[in-house]
C-alpha cells in the first residue's frame, strides 16, 4: 500500500533564483498538504550523509558541494499516493525531458541543479523526512 507522505527539498539554485513561493504554490495546487517545513542550510557533512547512497557515483562530490552551497527548503508533504504523485508533479530529473508545467520544466536550470528533490519510494520518504525533522516538527 502506498504511503500518504513524501519528502522534498527546494534546492539551493531554486532558492537563490527566487522560486520558493512559486514551487510551494505548485505543491499546493497539486493537492499536497505541508505537514513539516523549514528553511535551513545543509553543512557539507550533512549533505554528504543525506546523499550517502550516491557516494560511489562520479557526481557525488559536486552534489554535496551544490547542496551545501546555500539555503534549502525541506518539507514533508501529505496526499494519497504522495510519492508517485509528487514525482509526476516535479517531472524528469533532466529538465529538458520534464513534461511541460512540471516543477523541473519550469524552474530547473540543469540536471545537477534540478530545482527540487523528491523521494523515490515510500521507504526513502520516511527515512529522508526523519533525517530533517523530529517527530515534534511534523503536523
Amino acid at each position: 500500500m502506498a504511503s500518504n507522505r513524501t519528502f522534498t527539498m527546494i534546492k539551493p539554485g531554486a532558492v537563490r533564483n527566487g522560486h520558493i513561493g512559486a514551487i510551494l504554490a505548485k505543491i499546493n495546487e497539486g493537492g499536497f498538504r505541508i505537514v513539516a517545513m523549514k528553511y535551513t542550510k545543509l553543512s557539507a557533512e550533512k549533505a554528504g550523509e543525506f546523499y550517502a547512497v550516491h557516494k560511489e557515483r562520479p557526481f557525488y562530490g559536486e552534489l554535496v558541494e551544490f547542496m551545501s552551497s546555500g539555503p534549502i527548503v525541506a518539507a514533508i508533504l501529505e496526499k494519497d499516493n504522495a510519492v508517485a504523485d509528487f514525482r509526476t508533479l516535479i517531472g524528469a530529473t533532466n529538465p529538458a525531458e520534464a513534461a511541460p508545467g512540471t516543477i523541473r520544466a519550469l524552474y530547473a536550470t540543469s540536471i545537477g541543479e534540478n530545482a527540487v528533490h523528491g523521494s523515490d519510494s515510500d521507504e526513502n520518504a520516511a527515512i529522508e523526512g526523519n533525517f530533517h525533522f523530529a517527530g515534534t516538527e511534523m503536523f
